[in-house]
């Protein structure tokens, strides 16, 4: 087939969303389809792809590319590049990675317009909760994340309690965390927490720490990706992803099981999806939960077993290939083969 993938963001840009098409766009390539991307990103650092990426492209060359296709993939619906398809008709696959709403949670005009026209579209979720919010029928394929990066090294040693990713922002949650790690200190258990990440909250975020007198528990790391992550996250017995935002999937919570870590999650949107047995969840934005989950799983290795013990098998259902396969088999009905 010849697969035309929109992805808004792509590399060199880094984000869930870049990760996730690139894999889907090197597994479709791997099986023997003609893949091209399209992106608004402009950046190009030089790297070199089994697919041809097309940054930008003008109205005609847009045009272009959909009757070139068999098959129009949105990784996330765009607007900005649908429209040929009211000129060229071409089977249209919508994958869903977030809310179809404004930051605030409100539905715009520009939203309901994408509700309404997914009716035309086979559509793809990542989550149980975000398939809940779709205007249309959807099927549920979780993320895919990269195993050949994240995994557990040989030797590992874990000298460290817990581990923080992401941006240090309101929505994700840490000053939660740093609350449950007080009331933990204030009965004398003191875990190890390093933060990954930065964000314009993070000097209000230390100054917190010290206030609760956790600066000596708490590392401020700064943003660390790719081998550098995966490195890290080998070091760490628990990672902890405490958003009070609807998180639509939890990537990083799949690459943290990965490397070994069990995953403590907020009980909303798609993370529970995303850590299935192989973690546990605390009641979301529930200061005394979290405290009391990490306590629990802290007492001995023995308590996070049964949560690694389950990882493999949640695992396989995440790698780039198994990912790609389900994607394919919706994309190939959408087709009509």
């Amino acid at each position: 087939m010849k697969i035309l993938l929109s992805s808004h963001f792509f590399h060199p840009s880094v984000g869930g969303i870049e990760v996730v098409s690139e894999i889907l766009a090197r597994e479709f390539a791997r099986a023997g389809h003609e893949v091209k991307v399209i992106t608004q990103t402009g950046a190009d650092d030089g790297t070199s792809f089994p697919f041809a990426v097309y940054r930008r492209p003008g109205a005609v060359a847009l045009l272009g590319l959909v009757e070139w296709c068999d098959v129009f993939f949105h990784n996330n619906i765009s607007l900005r590049t649908a429209w040929p398809l009211l000129l060229r008709r071409r089977p249209w696959v919508v994958a869903h990675h977030t809310w179809i709403a404004r930051v605030d949670g409100a539905i715009g005009r520009r939203d309901r317009l994408k509700h309404f026209v997914l009716r035309w579209a086979r559509n793809i979720a990542v989550s149980e909760a975000l398939r809940a919010e779709i205007a249309a029928p959807a099927v549920v394929i979780g993320n895919p994340y990269r195993e050949d990066l994240f995994r557990q090294e040989p030797g590992a040693v874990r000298d460290r309690d817990l581990i923080f990713v992401g941006r240090l922002v309101h929505d994700k949650g840490l000053d939660l965390l740093v609350q449950a790690l007080a009331r933990l200190h204030a009965r004398g258990i003191a875990p190890l927490l390093t933060v990954v990440g930065s964000g314009p909250e993070e000097p209000a975020l230390r100054e917190l720490c010290i206030r609760l007198s956790l600066e000596a528990q708490v590392t401020f790391a700064g943003t660390k990706t790719g081998s550098d992550l995966a490195a890290l996250l080998n070091r760490h017995r628990l990672i902890v992803v405490p958003s009070r935002w609807q998180e639509p999937f939890g990537l990083v919570a799949l690459e943290g099981i990965a490397c070994g870590c069990v995953p403590l999650v907020a009980n909303c949107g798609g993370l529970p999806d995303a850590v299935g047995d192989a973690g546990v969840t605390f009641q979301h934005g529930d200061v005394v939960d979290a405290a009391s989950s990490i306590e629990k799983l802290l007492v001995g290795d023995a308590a996070l077993d049964r949560y690694r013990q389950a990882a493999p098998s949640h695992l396989a259902g995440h790698t780039a290939r198994t990912v790609a396969q389900q994607y394919l088999r919706v994309i190939e009905e959408a087709v009509g083969r």
